[in-house]
């Protein structure tokens, strides 16, 4: 049996040093081509600059209980936030962490987020989910271009849903509703996803791998923009960002002097 000595230096040595490359959540901000990019329980905040390769960090990383005071001693704040879609009220989004939803205010440019709908279940959330394999996590989402429409992602399933009136439209495989994701490294799920601010554009990460889509919705003629392409070196931003190494649930001070937001310094 390892020594108490041998566990400690596994983990500190071992576990905290794996390198993820990543993104597990992400959605677009109500300011144009920006985008909070999730990685655990760390976030930054990216002007994505659509259609160019002049994409920048504008704050991060940084622990996501700092960046969102509301989110402190929370699921999403100390485990991080796993999926996430921007709603279309302005300044909202859903968020999740393993089974649990919420609906937040993330105000930005300031630290005063605040949650709308506090921590439920993902069945509490959206009960026409109940009974399903998204009432026990959601892997990536992102919202539609049709208003109050959003694309929830499990495995190699999608759910299209209005969060608005709360009712489920659509839930098939993810190549019946895209058949650009047919025989690419997507067409069995994803990790992260988030809404271009250009029409009916999205991008899905999977582990070191991205594409830009044209989801087309409403019809079957989504297609991929430019090819799948690994995240490094075409997103300069995040050459400082990826990898990130797994820091896990160490723990972390919640009142650091040092100022997070405005996100635009």
């Amino acid at each position: 049996m390892a020594s108490r000595e041998e566990v400690i230096d596994w983990y500190s040595r071992g576990v905290c040093n794996i390198e993820k490359y990543n993104i597990d959540a992400a959605f677009r901000s109500s300011r144009a081509n920006e985008a909070y990019i999730f990685m655990g329980n760390e976030y930054v905040l990216l002007n994505y600059a659509p259609g160019s390769t002049n994409d920048r960090v504008l704050n991060g990383p940084h622990l996501v209980c700092h960046g969102f005071p509301a989110l402190q001693d929370t699921a999403f704040g100390e485990y991080g936030i796993d999926c996430a879609f921007g709603s279309h009220n302005q300044n909202e989004a859903f968020i999740f962490c393993l089974n649990l939803c919420a609906q937040i205010n993330y105000a930005p440019v300031t630290t005063y987020d605040w949650m709308i709908n506090r921590q439920f279940s993902i069945g509490g959330m959206f009960p026409f989910l109940q009974g399903t394999r998204f009432e026990r996590g959601v892997d990536a989402a992102f919202e539609s271009s049709e208003k109050y429409e959003a694309y929830l992602f499990k495995d190699d399933m999608y759910a299209l849903i209005n969060y608005n009136s709360g009712h489920l439209i659509r839930l098939q495989p993810i190549t019946d509703g895209f058949h650009s994701l047919e025989n690419t490294i997507f067409a069995s799920g994803f990790d992260a996803a988030f809404a271009s601010h250009k029409t009916n554009e999205a991008y899905l990460f999977k582990g070191d791998s991205y594409a830009l889509i044209n989801f087309a919705p409403g019809t079957t003629n989504d297609y991929i923009i430019g090819g799948v392409k690994p995240i490094l070196p075409n997103w300069s931003s995040l050459r400082s960002v990826l990898p990130r190494k797994n820091r896990g649930l160490d723990r972390h001070n919640h009142s650091l002097p040092q100022k997070y937001r405005p996100e635009d310094e």
